[in-house]
């Protein structure tokens, strides 16, 4: 994106004819502590560690070394919803690094994906808050990099309509590495919960589940519901799930393909990714050794079938204390058919009464039918989201 001041143009300004009429427009405060290897000083949001390293995420092998950081800012309420958000960056950047400022917005259904917010980031519905993202990569150890002033503005735009959750059948491999870092700042525990995505668009901030996806086997007989904490296989810029007029890069590809598989099944791209690496896999998805081995069972890499559940509609349950077991009916003593890891935003179809259980949040009969069909006890819940779900 540009790097510039901010322009001065009042919000106030009388537009052209065929001009969006800005809702409001705000600095960013970049003096604030959030985020990962970034931080404020001397006028500037910095790197806070200069030195490139050969691996900076646990599900990627980076062909180079690279400096990183990202930037977490408070949320901003609007006054108006807004489908359209802009940025105006100040920065000193050398050839050697690069700055770029991503935002999301809140609607009923939840948080957006992240989007790239220049020359502007459209969102499908209106959104009433947005939160910013600057990330902060340098190849050098003396490269220049500074972001001195972030501007946003918010207004209405024409946007298409909402679209269902999306799903697709893709290649899942095990992500292991004990005790290494994730792209949001997670470190990696034995017999972790989460996933990879090859894209930043859907990476979770740390500590939420904003991004879930539900990972099923084939066959549907078990399922878990992981949060989306690390970037992954292959490429990092590959939103395969989204439309080509909004995926980032591989926009000839059908909608649903990775980047990866299309490389290793058919040679597209040369056989490599990103990189220019050769891609030894179809992988479209990385799992965490819980969700691989406890969630779904699996016993080496295999096609699983991912919903990416920030793309659908309605009520979503937030699970506050996990992993929890999801159930064929409203009681313990029915089947266990995988597992909702702590901070999985769940989608909640209806609800039904049945056994009683006490939990961290409540003591309750209520049970969540969730979108797979599989129960999930209430009294696990630490909050709802997108609507008042429906009794059965």
């Amino acid at each position: 994106m540009a790097l510039r001041p901010a322009a001065a143009v009042p919000a106030t300004s009388a537009p052209a004819a065929d001009a969006v009429v800005p809702t409001e427009r705000w600095d960013v405060d970049l003096s604030r502590t959030g985020g990962l290897n970034a931080r404020w000083a001397d006028g500037g949001l910095r790197l806070a560690d200069r030195a490139p390293r050969a691996v900076t995420s646990a599900a990627l092998d980076r062909h180079a070394p690279v400096a990183e950081g990202a930037y977490l800012s408070p949320e901003q309420a609007l006054t108006r919803p807004a489908t359209r958000v802009r940025a105006e960056v100040a920065a000193d950047a050398g050839p050697d690094a690069e700055v770029e400022v991503q935002v999301r917005g809140w609607r009923a259904a939840g948080w957006t994906e992240w989007r790239t917010a220049g020359p502007a980031a459209v969102f499908d519905q209106p959104v009433t808050r947005v939160q910013a993202r600057v990330l902060l990569t340098a190849r050098a150890a003396g490269a220049t990099l500074a972001v001195r002033a972030v501007q946003l503005t918010a207004d209405r735009a024409a946007v298409a309509a909402a679209t269902p959750g999306r799903s697709y059948r893709v290649y899942a491999t095990r992500i292991g590495l004990v005790g290494q870092t994730t792209a949001n700042g997670h470190v990696v525990t034995s017999r972790d919960h989460f996933a990879a995505l090859p894209s930043r668009r859907s990476l979770s901030p740390l500590g939420t589940g904003d991004y879930t996806v539900r990972v099923c086997t084939t066959s549907g007989s078990r399922c878990e519901y992981a949060p989306v904490w690390d970037v992954g296989p292959w490429n990092t810029r590959d939103d395969y799930w989204n439309p080509s007029a909004v995926r980032e890069n591989w926009k000839d590809l059908p909608q649903g393909r990775p980047e990866a598989q299309a490389a290793y099944q058919d040679g597209y791209h040369g056989g490599r990714d990103q990189f220019g690496r050769t891609v030894l896999n179809p992988g479209g998805v990385d799992l965490a050794d819980g969700t691989f081995w406890d969630g779904l069972q699996l016993t080496g890499n295999a096609w699983v079938d991912v919903a990416y559940l920030w793309t659908g509609t309605g009520p979503h349950g937030v699970v506050g204390s996990g992993p929890l077991n999801l159930r064929a009916g409203p009681g313990t003593g029915y089947a266990a058919r995988g597992l909702a890891a702590t901070y999985a935003h769940v989608p909640i179809e209806c609800y039904v009464t049945g056994q009683t259980v006490s939990g961290p949040y409540r003591t309750t009969n209520r049970w969540n039918r969730l979108a797979s069909g599989q129960y999930v006890s209430h009294a696990y819940i630490s909050a709802v989201y997108g609507g008042t779900a429906p009794r059965c």
